[in-house]
């Protein structure tokens, strides 16, 4: 018998068919039995409510205390057994994404030479991985998020747009946004910037301030975009909008086409705010990235300015965190420690792996610390691998290895 039950009372054993709530915002690659309280638990931190059940094929699964004695973890060791897993799996889902993020990349600098030479935009590649990046989101937010945060200070063109692409699939989701819609969300964020390959390096890279004739020839990115992405067979229209919409302003101040706020869609708003959150927060070869909760003070100040939609920052800044995943802290320990997870009942205490020491410095991992359930770490400030002649790339490296 098949029947829609509610989260809270699915068990171990059940075979489950489907999610059908949120309608339209998660879908299950493939039916399977319910192995573990672990994945429903998953289930449940995705916000998922309600899901089919296929109750003739309800089986017993064999219980960890089951186990031979001697492979059984001792008592005292149950608390912390859970942690290690779940900061190994984390570490194998970024490495993962990494991937994912290494091969948008490839795709994304195979647009920028097309886009260059005046060649159509080849748009299988970019569905198919914006694809991969969506399913890889539906597994686990946190581990992409986190992997957009390894970036190469001269890749910021190439990287850029797959961040975007990430983020705005993430906001979408987190906004309850049916995955169809979100598809093309995450495909007008993949293209949006192609336009900037027409721009001058001169003026692209430039370090200071650009005068008023170069940013007018850096606007102008915004149209080649535009004109680049109509000429793409079968691109669809909001992947389209979405990157018209990417530069114009709520109080009509912004460029192309200076069109109001009565004239910007929810998909152009929010693209404007992931857009602005990662050119932010990102690191160039001229300038280095603010830390996140520096970048969400400027979102609102924009928002303030009527350049923003303001409830829509503030979804984001929830969305992402206060501590966003990927994001470095210094705890009170003077170690540095890497975001993995959001505590939504408590958002200033976010689950947080410890991999570096400041005195003396070197690396030195340690189990991941969930901040709300315990008092005897504290986060000092939100900091980036620059502050300490850190890198990344080396970071998630030796995370990686650990794991």
């Amino acid at each position: 018998m098949i029947v829609e039950q509610d989260i809270s009372k699915v068990r171990v054993g059940m075979y489950v068919l489907d999610i059908t709530w949120p309608k339209g915002k998660f879908h299950l690659v493939k039916a399977h039995w319910l192995e573990s309280e672990g994945i429903i638990d998953g289930l449940k931190r995705k916000g998922i409510e309600k899901v089919l059940i296929d109750t003739a094929k309800t089986r017993v699964i064999p219980k960890p205390s089951k186990m031979n004695k001697s492979s059984s973890p001792s008592p005292k060791s149950k608390p912390r057994r859970p942690k290690r897993e779940s900061g190994k799996l984390f570490q194998q889902e970024v490495v993962k994404a990494k991937r994912v993020f290494d091969k948008s990349k490839d795709i994304q600098k195979q647009l920028f030479h097309d886009a260059q030479n005046g060649c159509p935009l080849d748009l299988g590649p970019v569905s198919d991985i914006t694809d991969e990046s969506i399913d890889l989101i539906f597994d686990n937010p946190d581990a992409l998020a986190c992997v957009i945060n390894i970036r190469h200070k001269d890749e910021y063109l190439l990287e850029h747009s797959v961040a975007v692409s990430v983020l705005i699939t993430i906001f979408a989701f987190y906004l309850k946004i049916d995955k169809e819609t979100v598809r093309k969300l995450a495909v007008g964020g993949f293209l949006h910037d192609v336009g900037k390959i027409m721009i001058p390096d001169s003026i692209l890279n430039k370090p200071g301030k650009l005068t008023d004739e170069e940013f007018e020839v850096m606007k102008s990115h915004a149209q080649h975009s535009i004109d680049t992405i109509e000429r793409t067979p079968d691109i669809d229209a909001l992947s389209l909008e979405v990157a018209k919409l990417h530069h114009e302003k709520l109080n009509g101040k912004g460029y192309p086409n200076g069109v109001t706020a009565a004239e910007i869609s929810i998909y152009g708003r929010m693209i404007s705010i992931c857009d602005i959150f990662d050119a932010l927060t990102s690191n160039r070869c001229y300038k280095q990235g603010y830390p996140q909760v520096k970048a969400f003070n400027i979102l609102r100040a924009l928002a303030k300015n009527n350049e923003l939609d303001d409830e829509l920052v503030d979804h984001f800044i929830k969305c992402m965190g206060v501590y966003p995943v990927g994001a470095l802290v210094e705890l009170d320990s003077n170690r540095l420690a890497i975001v993995e997870s959001h505590n939504l009942e408590d958002p200033i205490r976010p689950r947080v792996k410890p991999f570096y020491s400041l005195h003396p410095n070197h690396f030195e991992v340690d189990n991941d610390i969930d901040l709300a359930s315990t008092t005897d770490e504290l986060i000092v400030k939100c900091v980036t691998a620059d502050d300490y002649d850190l890198d990344m790339e080396q970071i998630m490296a030796y995370l990686a290895k650990e794991g």
